[in-house]
């Protein structure tokens, strides 16, 4: 299967962000997207406003930490839809701080969520994939898996893990399954919110001056899913121009 029209694509951290763009874009092109978050109210609503564009749309709660809820979500996929396209391992965490912080609670949910999150969506995906006889994973990453910067070691370690999985998985699984890592550069987003540590705040909100629009996000995810099938689109790296804004 080619294309983006009638393929069945599932989406964590979907009720905001990239996840909710890319939502809204790929249903835009035909695409039956299944979201997933935590916040149903938000997903309810998303979901109603695509299907009153004309588009197909089904919702389910989802923390990506629970592989238990994970493998629900992806059985209410395959329900609702008989198949499993392509799953889009979107949801993620930036609480930054520096090391000397302590902020281990933090650290702990960024590995929970950045990585955890993503290996779960790979556990539970994988055979329903499969089940569909082949499909594509893709990864959201960041630039943080490339570089390393003040305050970000953790995240940025957890962006360098997903982008080791998103590689091995790849070489598994190369001859039936597609494996792409899309990793933006700043991005309009709601991550920032969860930083608690002043300092780390306040230089994120200098960083963030120039950033893209979600959208340009979920264009480049719409690029990987279109591909024709002998076509595997491995990485993406997407940032911002300087005029960006």
């Amino acid at each position: 299967m080619q294309g983006i029209e009638g393929k069945v694509v599932l989406i964590t951290g979907a009720s905001s962000g990239i996840g909710e763009a890319t939502a809204r874009l790929l249903a835009g092109r035909g695409a039956k997207v299944v979201l997933g978050a935590r916040r149903t109210e938000r997903l309810e609503t998303l979901s109603a406003e695509i299907r009153s564009a004309g588009g197909t749309a089904e919702y389910r709660k989802l923390d990506v930490t629970d592989l238990q809820e994970m493998e629900a979500f992806v059985r209410h996929a395959e329900e609702s839809f008989g198949r499993i396209d392509a799953v889009v391992n979107n949801a993620g965490v930036m609480p930054l701080s520096n090391l000397e912080e302590r902020k281990v609670d933090e650290w702990n949910r960024m590995i929970d969520v950045n990585i955890r999150g993503v290996l779960h969506g790979i556990a539970a995906g994988l055979p329903a994939v499969r089940r569909a006889g082949g499909g594509q994973f893709v990864n959201v990453a960041s630039i943080g898996a490339y570089e390393v910067t003040p305050s970000a070691s953790v995240y940025c370690a957890t962006k360098y893990a997903v982008r080791a999985i998103s590689e091995g998985l790849r070489m598994e699984t190369e001859k039936e399954i597609r494996v792409t890592l899309v990793s933006p550069g700043v991005t309009e987003s709601e991550l920032a919110d969860s930083i608690s540590d002043e300092h780390a705040r306040a230089a994120m909100r200098e960083y963030r001056r120039v950033a893209l629009p979600a959208q340009a996000i979920a264009e480049a995810i719409a690029y990987a899913v279109s591909q024709p099938t002998g076509v595997d689109v491995n990485e993406l790296v997407v940032r911002p121009a300087k005029d960006a804004g």
